[in-house]
């Protein structure tokens, strides 16, 4: 654990050995129990092992250690580490130890089942194994396929947190570029909306008469006119 120091049984033998702390705050602080810590005073625990000093391992301070020795219910904090180190890029696919071997293929369904964006190449680079296992798990022809129960490999060991994490987000984003450089297609004709389909027909304005017609059209007036004036000539 991260609050624990690297060494814990080493760690509490030097602590009994030139501490006054109690086997309850040395127990505390290395994640043991305190009857392992009194197993160690006796000697019938790590007999064998060397003492290792959490002071020159900058795990703990000497300050630290004079207030724990001032007051029996103070438990000791571990110290931070002053500078961080950048854990070193893996390369090549992850070491599975053989204990979690078995439990490769139940990962291997839950990654498929829940992030279907995560290439074969990536899955088998998180987990440790290969793309014909992988695709055996995927078409059910894994000799085990009956039994196989998908379970996340973040429960099983099998990677971390933030290895899964970082793998989900960089195979989203890949699918995100490749999703926004494909064209859009065409959804094609659409029904009108139902406003238009059921609204009443409009009627059309009869179309204005052409200079043409206005030409042809016969003038009343004047023909009955024309017909007056011809009648009084006879008469």
């Amino acid at each position: 654990m991260a609050d624990r120091p690297l060494m814990p049984i080493a760690t509490a033998v030097w602590l009994i050995d030139n501490t006054s702390l109690t086997f309850d705050q040395i127990a505390d602080f290395c994640g043991l129990h305190p009857l392992q810590v009194r197993g160690i005073a006796d000697g019938d625990v790590g007999a064998s092992v060397r003492g290792i000093d959490p002071i020159t391992t900058h795990q703990l301070t000497r300050d630290e250690i004079e207030k724990a020795q001032g007051d029996a219910d103070y438990r000791l904090k571990l110290s931070n580490p002053k500078t961080i180190i950048a854990e070193k890029p893996r390369k090549g696919p992850r070491y599975t130890p053989v204990s979690k071997r078995q439990n490769r293929p139940d990962a291997i369904a839950w990654v498929v089942r829940n992030h279907p964006e995560i290439s074969d190449a990536q899955i088998a680079k998180l987990l440790g194994t290969t793309k014909t296992t992988i695709q055996s798990v995927r078409d059910r022809t894994h000799w085990n396929a009956s039994n196989i129960q998908p379970q996340d490999p973040v429960g099983l060991g099998l990677c971390s947190q933030t290895d899964l994490d970082a793998v989900v987000r960089k195979a989203g984003a890949k699918k995100a570029k490749l999703e926004a450089a494909m064209p859009k297609a065409d959804p094609g004709p659409s029904l009108m909306p139902t406003a238009e389909t059921t609204a009443p027909a409009e009627t059309a304005p009869e179309p204005a008469p052409t200079s043409e017609e206005n030409a042809n059209k016969v003038d009343l007036d004047k023909v009955f006119a024309s017909l007056n004036i011809s009648s009084e000539d006879n008469d």
